[in-house]
């Protein structure tokens, strides 16, 4: 559904407005389609069928050096909100120490899609619902404790305007989903096994993305058998061995470790009183040996079907593709317009190249936009197939999924527990492991990559619930992560 010109007249109208009354910038996001559908089977049951539907304007001023931000589902106060934004950003500029600010970008007309074959939303209810169930019969058996299969569909139809002249409409699409089963083990705990939609980074995000067995339905059958072995399995002793973090696992490694240290806004302290700083600060960039060399992390990464690929953040700027951490050496960040403008000031030279990282993202119409990460990817490195990995480890674990995770306040150290390990011995898998956990510092632990899978291994997990900001804020991105092998890392409990 488009946006009416009367309804962009309008907007513009007030962009400028606000313009003539002294504002330094102005943006505004309207959401004519923010909507999403939740399918849940709890132990055969159908647990939840809900749907929300969502539309607004949300503006955004710079006013004195201070933000100022207000929103409203109503179209009918498109001016009253514009007015409460600017009022915002005045009280605000008040009580500025260091005056905030952007560059001047040029003005670009653009739009983005996500590749869909077919809406979820136009599918029938009972096609989606008897899919889900027939996932749902194949996991079911007598030794299986719980077990559930569910689905979200989201899409969101955005339009972009700011007072340089920009504009830009996005039309996105979301899938996610998530099989699971648990069953008590030979000790009396819970144990489980699950699977998650993924994506090759290739393909559409439509409903035919679910229906692909290799990427969901498929794998039903693999996870209950290998529930079966866990539940007999012993646990895995504690002590130092190389871990093979397979993509479902390392995924999330990359996103706590990675992802979040580096997104601009943290690094400067805006997250210190929800979700933690980062260990990273203005003098790392270009000095610091995150990793091996072994390690080339991008942001973005072209790809074509992730929930992190938008074309455009929710400052008009494009997505870009570019580096991160270069052969271990950390080379940039994740930002915006406003972090980079605020971070060279700080550090009174120019840390960062005033070309934003496309990172400043909503989660919806009523929500500031805040430096969030897009698609974070480990890239695909030389050292083979899964397959080759194993046989060149003489002692390890193969790692798979999350159960537990905890991070440092500062991301500089993390534990982990998994679903699965697969012991490695003299190059070959031998038995199945349950209760797997490693951890580790952060730098030390990157340091210590020692084989990075090929582009035969590489596999995109989606995100779907990153939470940062005050007021929380969701958000939702992916990660292509290869098979990766890190050395001399404590693995198991201390008993």
């Amino acid at each position: 559904m488009s946006i009416s010109e009367e309804l962009k007249q309008s907007i513009r109208t007030n962009l400028k407005k606000v313009m003539d009354k002294g504002a330094e910038y102005v943006d505004a996001r309207f959401y004519t389609h923010d909507d999403s559908e939740t399918l849940l089977f709890y132990d055969g049951n159908l647990e939840a069928n809900d749907t929300s539907f969502e539309s607004g304007l949300g503006v955004r001023v710079l006013w004195g050096g201070a933000w100022g931000f207000a929103a409203t589902s109503n179209p009918g106060e498109i001016e009253n909100c514009f007015e409460l934004a600017r009022r915002n950003a005045e009280t605000a500029a008040r009580l500025m120490r260091l005056p905030l600010g952007m560059s001047k970008k040029p003005a670009h007309k653009s739009s983005f899609t996500s590749p869909v074959k077919t809406d979820p939303f136009t599918v029938p209810l009972k096609e989606k619902l008897d899919f889900l169930k027939a996932i749902d019969d194949r996991l079911t058996a007598d030794w299986i404790l719980k077990r559930f299969v569910y689905a979200e569909f989201q899409k969101k139809y955005s339009y972009f305007f700011n007072s340089e002249g920009t504009e830009v409409s996005k039309h996105l699409a979301n899938v996610f989903a998530k099989m699971m089963v648990m069953a008590l083990d030979n000790e009396g705990q819970m144990q489980r096994r699950s699977q998650d939609l993924f994506t090759t980074g290739k393909g559409t995000r439509g409903y035919e993305m679910l229906t692909q067995p290799e990427l969901f339905s498929g794998h039903a059958d693999r996870i209950k058998q290998e529930l079966a072995e866990l539940i007999k399995a012993d646990s895995l002793e504690y002590g130092r061995r190389s871990v093979i973090l397979l993509p479902g696992q390392g995924f999330l490694q990359v996103h706590e470790t990675i992802g979040h240290p580096l997104e601009l806004d943290r690094i400067l302290g805006y997250e210190l009183s929800y979700a933690g700083g980062s260990f990273v600060n203005l003098d790392s960039f270009g000095k610091l040996q995150y990793g091996s060399e072994k390690l080339n992390v991008s942001a973005f990464g072209g790809i074509a079907n992730s929930p992190g690929s938008f074309g455009f953040d929710d400052e008009g700027s494009p997505e870009r593709d570019y580096l991160l951490i270069d052969q271990g050496i950390l080379v940039n960040a994740l930002t915006s317009r406003p972090m980079i403008h605020e971070a060279n000031e700080v550090a009174g030279r120019q840390v960062f190249a005033d070309v934003s990282g496309g990172c400043a993202r909503a989660t919806a119409f009523y929500r500031a936009p805040i430096d969030r990460m897009t698609n974070v990817n480990i890239l695909p490195g030389n050292d083979g197939t899964l397959e080759d990995i194993i046989a060149s480890t003489e002692d390890g674990v193969v790692l798979d999924n999350p159960v537990s995770w905890s991070i440092g306040s500062n991301r500089e150290h993390f534990h982990f527990g998994c679903e699965i390990a697969w012991e490695v011995k003299n190059g070959k898998k031998t038995r199945i492991l349950k209760n797997p956990t490693y951890q580790g510092h952060t730098v030390e632990f990157y340091n210590s990559l020692s084989a990075v899978g090929d582009a035969s291994t590489w596999q995109v997990w989606q995100v779907d619930n990153c939470g940062k900001g005050e007021p929380n804020q969701i958000m939702q991105l992916a990660h292509g992560v290869p098979a990766i092998r890190f050395d001399n890392v404590i693995t198991g409990e201390r008993k």
